[in-house]
């Protein structure tokens, strides 16, 4: 089972911290934050763009398709009750590759990447929250 840790640094600003690797995160102006790193969604949203990128370069790369110049834009809309990411459009590039009739082989590439799978067939997300005491028992 895979396993990020994210903490509070200081004043809305969070560090997700991914085996050796982290970044950080911070909340828009009216959360408290002050716009030193990305926002929660737009990590979301990056998370989904280099999956699929990652999967249609390994394809790319496989069958000959040149994939130098590859980019993912995924662009979406903000909605509000509940506030959530709607509309997301995926749209990939490859400048310098032509893929011919193997368009809908790379439909199904990127829609394989295991963050656009998540999405997909996600059904919940549990929470389990602890406080001061269950974490350090007198």
């Amino acid at each position: 089972m895979g396993s990020i840790t994210t903490r509070l640094v200081d004043d809305m600003l969070f560090e997700s911290q991914m085996g050796q690797h982290s970044i950080r995160i911070d909340v828009p102006a009216a959360m408290g934050g002050s716009d030193r790193g990305p926002t929660p969604p737009e990590v979301f949203v990056a998370s989904l763009g280099s999956c699929i990128a990652a999967f249609v370069a390994q394809y790319c790369n496989r069958v000959g398709i040149d994939a130098s110049g590859l980019e993912v834009v995924i662009t979406f809309d903000k909605a509000d009750n509940p506030t959530r990411l709607i509309n997301l459009r995926s749209v990939v590039n490859l400048p310098h590759g032509e893929f011919g009739a193997r368009e809908e082989a790379l439909h199904r590439v990127a829609e394989h990447c295991p963050v656009h799978e998540t999405i997909a067939t996600l059904g919940d997300v549990m929470f389990e929250f602890h406080d001061a005491t269950t974490l350090n028992p007198a």
